[in-house]
């Protein structure tokens, strides 16, 4: 950390996560006097009465990322690296997604890697990895020693840059921690172009009195909803870990890899739903349309839905408790106060 102040560079600023991310890191007492540096492909918003610098950046542009470490603020102690093409969109643009999803991450480790090395610090790469990394056979509970097979052009690519980061912090050339994310439900704002967007389409869309399309199954009734699983987490949860991220020593983590899988909860798409009607009543269940479609259904059906995380919480990481009705719950009350 700088000696008067943290300064934090955080890439994929125009979305929703970040966003979040952004004002806990304001609020946290361990991330003191925070300097931001906030990179997207689209000129994000900085927070209002907060020491921040926006940049509207070409991410796979060497040029544009040389920027981000050279500002007033001077070189970043932390970088948050949330930025990529998703699920679906990387599997429908291969090349794009090669491009966003592997090579722009590798740029923004070499200059953590130089401008670190030049201003005496090693900066703390915090990447957003995925479940996506995983597929094929999989035991019935994936432990840290799983071995990750993607079936996705999306999942290769974050395997990918997980192995990167892994090389330089072996190297001593940045302090990588590599954080796989459960699929963040509810999330707010428009769909987005995951894989997973439904999971919170149909509860975010209902709660605001508009249709939502399930591409799970024809009916309500369909089994297809209670045979898929998928391993969750709440977006305010999510955050808290990825602000704890930050915090942990770099001893603490496994010698051969700074992979973490974060703690979730596995709940079928009938449970969702179920949360759903329970929360909002039936009415809100009925604006949901069964649109079966394989795609989605396989590559959401070939992630895990069940882990052991023991390690993710021996290192301080949480998980939400209650399952699915309290966050349904609490992303109603942000829906009623304007706030999603």
């Amino acid at each position: 950390m700088s000696s008067d102040k943290t300064i934090i560079l955080i890439t994929g600023c125009a979305g929703w996560l970040a966003s979040l991310l952004i004002h806990t890191l304001l609020a946290d007492p361990d991330t003191p006097n925070c300097h931001l540096i906030l990179a997207d492909v689209v000129q994000p918003t900085s927070p209002v009465g907060a020491p921040a610098i926006a940049f509207k950046a070409d991410l796979t542009d060497t040029a544009e990322i040389e920027k981000l470490f050279t500002t007033e603020f001077g070189v970043p102690d932390i970088v948050y690296a949330l930025h990529g093409i998703m699920s679906r969109g990387a599997e429908d643009n291969f090349d794009l997604g090669l491009k966003v999803n592997i090579d722009s991450v590798r740029m923004l480790l070499d200059a953590a890697r130089h401008y670190g090395e030049a201003a005496g610090k090693l900066i703390k790469f915090i990447f957003t990895s995925s479940l996506a990394v995983y597929g094929g056979p999989l035991p019935e509970v994936v432990t840290p020693n799983t071995i990750a097979t993607p079936e996705s052009a999306y999942g290769m690519a974050k395997l990918a840059s997980e192995l990167a980061i892994n090389e330089y912090s072996r190297r001593g050339l940045v302090d990588g921690r590599v954080l796989r994310l459960p699929t963040i439900v509810v999330r707010p704002g428009p769909p987005a172009a995951a894989t997973s967007a439904f999971l919170s389409g149909i509860i975010r869309e209902p709660l605001k009195g508009t249709s939502a399309v399930c591409p799970i199954g024809t009916s309500p009734t369909d089994p297809k909803l209670d045979a898929l699983h998928t391993w969750l987490a709440s977006p305010h949860t999510t955050v808290s870990n990825l602000v704890h991220a930050s915090h942990i020593p770099a001893s603490r983590f496994l010698r051969h890899t700074r992979v973490v899988c974060l703690p979730g909860f596995t709940a079928s798409v009938r449970e969702l739903l179920d949360a759903l009607a329970e929360v909002a009543g039936p009415e809100a269940l009925e604006l949901v349309r069964f649109e079966d479609d394989a795609v989605s259904r396989k590559i959401v059906g070939s992630w895990p839905a069940r882990f052991d995380d023991a390690y993710a919480r021996e290192l301080g990481f949480v998980g939400d408790e209650g399952g699915m009705v309290p966050i349904v719950r609490r992303f109603k009350e942000d829906v009623e106060a304007g706030r999603a």
